[in-house]
């Protein structure tokens, strides 16, 4: 069933809102020209209408049973926010130059996470779009970006959205984000959505009283969850299945980020990730190109991202958090949370070969089992990455990566990344090693979800023992201080940082047997006495070598098993990335003795 408020031309526009509690329901028009028109009860509780002399930008509200107005629930604008008035939106207004566009396909995706109202000063898509050259320039080819459905006030990162089909005011709304995503398209770039559908913003919120949109059957760390299963819960998914094709369709979007989906709770025999997954690959047949749907979920499940055959969902990937585990607790040393899982060596080599390291194992964080093996799936299912939006800004003070480690580290933990059989996620300012937080942010009007969401935070830190006050999300300091400071790419290490991920990048796309996302043709050793890892991808000409060292000491490793010859391409101790200097040899062969400087790594390609 459509739902929302179409534009159908000629000064009509369509409604239709689901409400079937209701006994009477009204389209309160409140601009240009005030008035109240009943609505027709259809089938499964939908109400609709068709209004004539409406335009687009018409502002309205729904009357329930004649009671309070209240927006609507799949409102496309809410120009002045959560609480006021939705606006009627005329989709095919928009002169898209995408025609030629085929996006990205997903096995060849560089991804850049970003945050809108950060990733510049000014906070919005218009600023951003002028970022999108550099963007290219690094190598980027997919941008990620952070939900964009309208939350309340200015300042949050997405994830309290309580109308998921309206794009954020304060970012430029429905308009500033087809522009951005044409920009992209023309740039070549993909663009994916994070949305969420596992809880939506307490503030604003009013599905509750249009019907039962949320069920006592299960909670979340939001409260009741999303009803998709219950009664009534045939409209409910509705609701969510329509809004993923309202992206893909309205905005050109190229794939979609589910948020969390181990929150979301479906005993239907037919669960609501495959079914979103059908219908998100019938419209790419009916589109004529592949759009894709990703999963985060911290359950280390198979199904997922398994074919229906094998009773999986069929999401195309899934990010693996047990890549960044490894690659954070092994080079920092921190062992509170769910880093006490992780530390050693051999905890990475099996990410890099498998995906997942807790497959089914002991998990002293969670005190049980966990996990599902990942070995014989292919790389292209996972996103890796060594900082996100939740690693970063989910620590109490946001620290980034590049002021937990030495600069030396840094680029071990981004060769790591990229050497990886897997899609390799960026967050945004990791190119250039930015070192400002990324904080949770918000700007709540509610003074009781403001208290509750404070002692929430205080209480998510807990298992981490950080004691000291973290920054107040309400005060728009917070907020300021997490923006980027572009300007620092151009100097010191920072520029160096920068340079040396284009080299990485380069590198990746231009090395088959490094761009090819594949497990199969991949060999991943281990020393844990000795912290090293080695990486053999493609085992013949044209494939590589890389040696990382994980040991605060000189080491050194002696190549008796190794029977071709190759050639460096890139140290990390070199002094060109403010290394302390190479001494690893430049060509290698059988019985070399490989010199490495303490957390460095080194690349060879093989010539015979």
């Amino acid at each position: 069933m459509k739902i929302g408020a179409h534009y159908l031309g000629n000064s009509r526009c369509e409604f239709i809102v689901w409400a079937p509690p209701a006994s009477g329901m009204q389209l309160r028009i409140i601009s240009p020209q005030e008035c109240l028109i009943p609505m027709e009860k259809i089938e499964r509780g939908y109400w609709r209408v068709v209004a004539e002399d409406i335009m687009p930008g018409a502002r309205y509200f729904y009357k329930i049973d004649g009671s309070a107005s209240r927006p609507d629930p799949t409102s496309f604008y809410q120009p002045n926010g959560v609480h006021a008035s939705s606006e009627v939106i005329d989709h095919s207004a928009f002169a898209w130059s995408d025609d030629r566009w085929r996006g990205t396909p997903l096995e060849k995706m560089i991804i850049y996470e970003m945050h809108i109202g950060t990733f510049t000063r000014q906070g919005d898509f218009g600023w951003a779009v002028k970022r999108l050259d550099e963007l290219r320039e690094l190598g980027v080819n997919a941008i990620e970006v952070m939900p964009v459905s309208q939350f309340p006030g200015e300042r949050n990162w997405g994830y309290d959205g309580a109308y998921p089909f309206s794009v954020q005011n304060s970012y430029g709304g429905p308009e500033g984000f087809k522009r951005f995503i044409n920009a992209c398209h023309e740039k070549e770039m993909a663009v994916i959505l994070d949305v969420v559908y596992n809880h939506l913003g307490p503030e604003g919120n009013y599905l509750r009283e249009f019907g039962p949109y949320f069920t006592d059957k299960y909670m979340t760390p939001w409260g009741k969850a999303v009803n998709f299963d219950d009664a009534y819960s045939s409209e409910v998914r509705n609701f969510f299945v329509q809004n993923s094709l309202y992206w893909l369709e309205y905005y050109h979007v190229d794939a979609l980020r589910l948020d969390a989906v181990h929150s979301i709770h479906d005993m239907s025999p037919r669960h609501i990730l495959s079914e979103l997954s059908d219908e998100v690959e019938a419209f790419s047949k009916k589109r004529g190109r592949k759009l894709y749907l990703m999963a985060e979920s911290d359950l280390n499940d198979t199904k997922i991202i398994n074919k229906k055959e094998l009773g999986g969902y069929t999401i195309g990937a899934q990010w693996c958090d047990d890549f960044h585990h490894s690659i954070h607790a092994a080079l920092t040393g921190e062992k509170t949370g769910y880093y006490a899982d992780f530390g050693d060596t051999g905890h990475i080599a099996k990410s890099l070969n498998e995906g997942f390291v807790y497959s089914g194992g002991y998990s002293s964080f969670r005190k049980k089992r966990h996990g599902s093996s990942s070995r014989e799936l292919p790389a292209n299912k996972f996103i890796v990455f060594i900082q996100n939006h939740d690693q970063v800004g989910n620590r109490a003070f946001g620290e980034r990566l590049s002021t937990l480690i030495s600069f030396e580290a840094l680029k071990l933990a981004a060769a790591a990344l990229f050497l990886s059989p897997y899609i390799p996620l960026i967050f945004m300012g990791e190119e250039y090693a930015e070192d400002a937080p990324f904080l949770y942010f918000t700007s709540h009007g509610d003074p009781d979800l403001i208290r509750a969401m404070r002692e929430g935070r205080k209480k998510e830190f807990e298992s981490f023992g950080w004691k000291k006050e973290p920054p107040d999300p309400q005060k728009e300091a917070t907020f300021l201080d997490s923006k980027l400071k572009w300007e620092k790419r151009r100097e010191g290490r920072h520029k160096v940082a920068l340079d040396f991920y284009k080299e990485l990048i380069r590198l990746r796309k231009d090395i088959p047997a490094l761009s090819e996302p594949d497990k199969k043709n991949i060999r991943v050793t281990h020393m844990e006495d000795r912290k090293i890892i080695t990486i053999e991808r493609g085992f013949g000409l044209g494939g590589v070598l890389g040696i990382l060292n994980f040991n605060k000491s000189d080491s050194f490793l002696e190549l008796d098993d190794f029977d071709r010859e190759a050639v460096m391409l890139l140290d990390s101790s070199d002094v060109r990335w403010m290394g302390p200097g190479q001494v690893s040899p430049e060509k290698i062969t059988k019985g070399s003795k490989v010199a490495l400087r303490p957390v460095s790594f080194v690349l060879y390609k093989m010539e015979g």
